[in-house]
């Protein structure tokens, strides 16, 4: 019993004209005659290089009768494999000649290597089908970010972390101390005005840039005492740019000197 605006509604009206095509049926478990074809045969475990005409053809029949009355562009492709399976089944019944010196091919050969070459594409249809696909297994998703103000924040630079990147510099002093030129020591304000001047050029400066390679120990004792004295005097800032970045130098923000 249907509902009509809520009301049962038990009688067709005799005006009533459903058309034709207002109801299809369509069959996706086989997507054409190999399909099927290739369908019977795996069901039934048969050797698909010895296939039993007489037996697919019987069922391919039964199969065509029951959808004949759902869509007949259908039905006709698969009308098509049953009178090839006719054909061949009528090949196989016919008596071979004797004097044929050639050996005749088998009737079904045809047949297999096209549902050889149908299985294999089958196949690999399968295997690309259970790739990742995406807007069905994987979906693009986007934010905006035009309205986040990020405001990083740097790490604290321990006194620790200061002392081990300036026993760094330390060491490849030593290894350059072959090198060392002698002349009049720097004094910290010098090196102070040095470390500066560098500044001026560049807004950020990494920590090894701040000594002089070829001033062996007492250079880079002289450059280290400098750095600290400005970041005493807050004329510098000592910073990391992230974790576990190395250790650089800048004007301190809201120092005059870096304007």
């Amino acid at each position: 019993m249907a509902l009509v605006q809520g009301q049962p509604f038990q009688e067709l009206p005799e005006d009533l004209y459903i058309p034709p095509d207002a109801l299809e049926v369509f069959l996706d478990a086989f997507e054409g005659p190999l399909d099927l074809l290739l369908y019977l045969i795996r069901r039934q475990n048969l050797d698909i290089l010895d296939i039993p005409i007489a037996q697919i053809t019987r069922q391919y029949i039964a199969y065509i009768e029951m959808m004949e009355n759902l869509r007949l562009e259908l039905a006709a492709e698969y009308l098509v494999m049953a009178a090839l399976l006719a054909e061949i089944k009528s090949r196989m019944l016919l008596p071979r000649q004797p004097e044929s010196e050639e050996e005749e091919e088998d009737p079904r050969a045809f047949l297999i290597r096209k549902l050889q070459e149908y299985e294999a594409i089958k196949k690999v249809a399968e295997e690309i089908d259970l790739l990742p696909r995406n807007e069905r297994d994987t979906f693009e998703f986007g934010v905006d970010t035009s309205t986040v103000n990020v405001r990083q924040i740097l790490p604290d630079v321990e006194l620790r972390e200061l002392l081990l990147a300036f026993q760094d510099v330390l060491k490849r002093a030593e290894r350059l101390s072959h090198h060392h030129i002698t002349k009049e020591p720097l004094s910290v304000r010098e090196r102070m005005a040095a470390i500066l001047e560098k500044l001026n050029r560049t807004d950020i400066l990494p920590f090894p840039a701040c000594f002089t390679r070829g001033e062996g120990k007492n250079g880079v004792v002289v450059a280290f005492l400098a750095i600290l004295e400005l970041s005493k005097e807050r004329v510098i800032d000592i910073f990391q740019p992230e974790p576990y970045a190395g250790i650089h130098v800048r004007f301190r923000v809201n120092s005059s000197t870096g304007d």
